[in-house]
């Protein structure tokens, strides 16, 4: 099975610990963010799609052609034009009905999270947070069938959010998405159009850290001590 990693940002919000390496290499207790990700892949993952950009070279340089028996294919984002263009530029690596695994590169997750991911056709990582303004915001009927996904609204109309993995199959790729006012390109446009046409669901999952701020750097290291049976 295929995974594709987004690991294009500048991080300009982890500044200055992106000033020398891209986001993906800023290391957690020791190891590269992307590094981190790696270890949570599921074992049925045997080949990555790494979409870069920013100081791409060292992220090539480090991961190389093939990683812990994964092959690797390189995609370059010119532009940062968003999570929509990006997963755009993978489409040719994608074969008809083939269902991957699509991810971000800012985020910590769980082993079991994404490996219980995998079970659905098409589905979303989620979890619960106190601040969901800040990220996709997912509802979802008692079955966990997700009814409505919209990213970063005024008025979140519940406190469950996208933590940046999905499974998708070819299909997404039929659906239209529209430039937001910050000139990118969102993945959750594609969804908001998928989930009207195929049951997608939403998989709560036991550990998230997002990283955008050098102090989340601090707390995903205090996070991997205290609660590192849910990250494995």
């Amino acid at each position: 099975m295929k995974a594709i990693i987004l690991a294009a940002g500048e991080g300009k919000r982890l500044r200055p610990l992106t000033l020398e390496v891209p986001k993906p290499l800023v290391r957690i207790s020791g190891k590269p963010i992307l590094e981190r990700i790696w270890d949570s892949l599921p074992e049925a993952i045997s080949e990555v799609i790494l979409v870069v950009g920013y100081k791409n070279r060292l992220i090539r340089d480090y991961f190389g052609n093939e990683f812990r028996n994964k092959k690797i294919h390189y995609v370059y984002q010119e532009k940062p034009l968003g999570t929509a263009h990006a997963l755009m530029l993978c489409k040719s690596f994608i074969n008809k009905r083939e269902k991957f695994l699509f991810m971000y590169s800012d985020d910590l997750h769980g082993k079991n999270g994404l490996s219980n991911l995998l079970n659905y056709e098409l589905a979303v990582l989620v979890a619960e947070h106190p601040d969901p303004k800040r990220f996709g915001v997912v509802l979802t009927d008692k079955k966990n069938k997700i009814l409505e996904i919209e990213e970063k609204p005024d008025i979140p109309k519940s406190n469950l959010v996208a933590v940046g993995a999905y499974v998708f199959d070819d299909k997404i790729f039929n659906y239209k998405f529209s430039r937001n006012p910050n000139g990118e390109y969102y993945v959750t446009d594609l969804v908001g159009g998928l989930i009207k046409d195929y049951p997608v669901y939403a998989e709560k999952t036991s550990f998230w850290h997002p990283i955008g701020y050098p102090e989340d750097v601090d707390a995903a290291e205090k996070k991997l001590l205290a609660d590192w049976r849910n990250l494995y």
